[in-house]
């Protein structure tokens, strides 16, 4: 199984674990902890409004990793504000994805002339509350799991489900502007390779002209943490004809 561990991971900087699992044309930046005093763009500061303490935290730092990656990219960091459900709005020819989760933020950026999509997603290694695996899978992905808990059972299977499909949906959204519903996609994971593929069961969006039927990426857990991701290339431009 792919495994890599998250010890020896330099706060502030993108840590080897989500780093292993990213082709090298994006970037990504990552934090362990929350800072004591995070500083937002007014506009992002705003859009948090007066949520609770749990949720400014999430956002908050999630948005410091967003400025970070932009940073990295060339880029001059800007608001990232949230968008109809959520999604991070990105400045123009930009393509990213944000994740948090606890003990965990991370942001993942790209230029869209070479990415067309981008979605990540951590969760802990743990299991899913009960009833939620049922309401989130197919009868033949849970049959999958419980062949994988027998032969690799430190790692729990139904999160990696769960977050495979959470990281489907942010490279979808962006794309479609549409709802993706957990039954539309149908996953398989490969324990080996550290890869898994999410057939769509729905129409996929078209990237170029090309309409997807799946997303394929990469995912990675250790005794703490579950990564997932997703990186969908631009088609390479055809090379104009001399003149």
């Amino acid at each position: 199984m792919t495994t890599v561990r998250m010890s020896g991971a330099a706060p502030g900087a993108a840590g080897p674990m989500i780093k292993s699992i990213l082709p090298d044309f994006v970037v990504a930046a990552d934090l362990f902890a929350d800072p004591p005093d995070p500083m937002l763009f007014p506009e992002e500061d705003r859009a948090i409004g007066d949520a609770d303490a749990q949720r400014r935290a999430e956002f908050t730092t999630a948005r410091l990793c967003a400025h970070d990656a932009l940073r990295k990219l060339g880029m001059r960091p800007s608001p990232v504000l949230p968008g109809l459900r959520g999604e991070p709005q990105w400045p123009a020819g930009v393509v990213g994805s944000i994740t948090h989760c606890t003990g965990y933020r991370a942001a993942v950026v790209g230029v869209a002339s070479k990415v067309a999509a981008i979605g990540i997603d951590a969760e802990r290694n743990e299991p899913l509350v009960e009833g939620v695996l049922d309401a989130v899978s197919l009868p033949e992905e849970r049959e999958a799991l419980r062949r994988l808990a027998a032969r690799h059972p430190r790692v729990h299977w139904d999160r990696v489900l769960w977050s495979t499909k959470e990281a489907v949906y942010k490279s979808w959204f962006p794309l479609t502007k549409r709802w993706l519903d957990f039954e539309d996609i149908i996953v398989s994971v490969d324990p080996a390779r550290g890869e898994f593929s999410a057939r769509l069961r729905v129409p996929g969006p078209r990237v170029h002209g090309q309409q997807l039927s799946r997303f394929t990426g990469r995912w990675v857990a250790d005794a703490d943490l579950i990564i997932t991701a997703i990186v969908v290339p631009a088609p390479s431009r055809r090379a104009s004809p001399r003149g």
